[in-house]
């Protein structure tokens, strides 16, 4: 099988150290004079992404290539190793040696992005070409690169999250299959718990939200919720998605022992990017976690078989099994470029060409980010791997939208979800209308 590096710095979960104070431009796609340039002239553009393992960066080498052999007079000036923070301080700076074109991994900031006004809107570059977005990109992909109308991003690979689980330890426990529902979730959980004095020899699942990948967002995707009404205000109290999943995550805290002896037990486990992570050593036997996760668990030669499902799906959703949380890297053109049309002509490359992204995806071993790649006969990968494509193009999978203030609204709830699982908080319905009421509060702030 590949192996498969995990980026990182590209976890959707909280990258809010980028707080992006950004441009204050509109967003039209013609910012200037930026789109006025002619992309069959001579001329050299700037891609500045956030990529730094070696094999990343040759990728992303190998995709340029690609673009300048198929756009022989398009020069493409590639910045490996950009935080939001570096991009941010040079799209406000602009100049010539400024970024044109910037990829992030931080889904989160998409709406600052455009409601700033750093990154033009694509909608105009799309209708010019005839590409319809909606047709290209899977459903949550559209959704985590636009924000108000503003298609001010276009997605560049994706995360999708998905169950690992130990297949010897399932059939040791009697489980002949991952489960497809909460209620069989828990069930199996419980089955695979092995308690050890004051601890666990083996834990079915670890739920606590300070677990690895196992945030509020990620368990709630599978739930569906709407997490802003039509007006803008925080749905957490009205939706009762949100209600049900704090509900039966704290429930499964509570039946595999309690939040303490959870915490206790996980302060002992692995690192979550080592080779002592507790899924490879068979200490925890389900897992929550994204793509990259299998090939860092084969790397470190486990002496169990791993199997790759979906999540389960609340039980009054079970025709849905299947789905699963979304994120992924995005691509955008500056505000300040004078070379837009060039830019997108690079943009539309990376982003929309079927052999160009299945190449990218072979290569960095993420989830591919059109619906064509993602069916492409020249994708290559673990059979299991397929799990996660399957999850990507699903039209039930989930994300999380963009806000005017990036992602501190997952980081409230978040909060709460820390309070509700460890019994500082009580009341559930009383914590999600005071959650809702700050989410509120804090969007109406960032916008003035």
């Amino acid at each position: 099988m590949p192996e498969v590096i995990p980026p990182i710095a590209r976890k959707a979960a909280f990258a809010l150290t980028a707080s992006l104070a950004l441009l204050t431009t509109a967003c039209t796609g013609q910012s200037g004079s930026g789109a006025s340039d002619d992309p069959s002239k001579d001329t050299t553009i700037n891609f500045w992404h956030a990529w730094s393992a070696p094999n990343e960066v040759k990728a992303v080498k190998s995709l340029v290539a690609g673009f300048e052999r198929a756009h022989p007079n398009i020069h493409v000036n590639v910045v490996g190793n950009m935080t939001d923070d570096k991009i941010n301080q040079a799209l406000r700076a602009g100049g010539d040696k400024a970024p044109d074109v910037i990829s992030s991994f931080t889904t989160n900031n998409v709406g600052k992005f455009c409601s700033s006004g750093a990154l033009v809107d694509l909608n105009p570059f799309f209708e010019k070409s005839g590409v319809d977005p909606e047709a290209t990109f899977p459903k949550p992909m559209n959704e985590y690169t636009q924000f108000d109308g503003d298609r001010c991003a276009v997605p560049l690979l994706g995360d999708a999250y998905g169950l690992y689980y130990n297949k010897t330890a399932f059939r040791k426990a009697g489980i002949e299959s991952p489960p497809k529902t909460w209620s069989e979730f828990t069930a199996d959980a419980k089955k695979l718990t092995v308690r050890q004095g004051d601890g666990y020899k083996q834990l079915g699942f670890m739920p606590d939200y300070h677990g690895w990948e196992s945030t509020t967002e990620h368990y709630l995707g599978q739930f569906s919720p709407t997490y802003f009404a039509k007006d803008g205000r925080s749905n957490l109290a009205e939706d009762p998605a949100f209600e049900k999943g704090f509900t039966l995550q704290k429930k499964l805290v509570d039946e595999l022992g309690g939040f303490r002896r959870l915490e206790r037990f996980r302060a002992t486990l692995g690192d979550e990017w080592g080779p002592k992570h507790p899924f490879h050593t068979g200490q925890v036997a389900m897992q929550l976690d994204g793509e990259w996760r299998l090939g860092m668990a084969e790397e470190a030669d486990p002496d169990f078989e791993i199997g790759v499902a979906p999540l389960p799906v609340p039980d009054d959703q079970a025709d849905q099994y299947g789905k699963g949380y979304i994120t992924g890297t995005i691509a955008g053109i500056a505000a300040t470029s004078h070379r837009q049309n060039a830019a997108w002509e690079l943009v539309k490359y990376m982003t929309t060409d079927t052999d160009a992204v299945v190449g990218f995806a072979n290569d960095i071993h993420n989830v591919p980010s059109t619906l064509a790649a993602l069916k492409s006969p020249k994708l290559k990968y673990d059979p299991r791997f397929k799990t996660f494509l399957d999850i990507a193009g699903n039209p039930h999978s989930t994300t999380t939208p963009a806000s005017v203030n990036g992602g501190v609204y997952l980081v409230t709830i978040q909060q709460f979800g820390y309070d509700y699982e460890s019994g500082k908080a009580t009341d559930l319905k009383a914590g999600l209308r005071k959650t809702a009421a700050q989410i509120d509060t804090d969007i109406a702030q960032a916008k003035g």
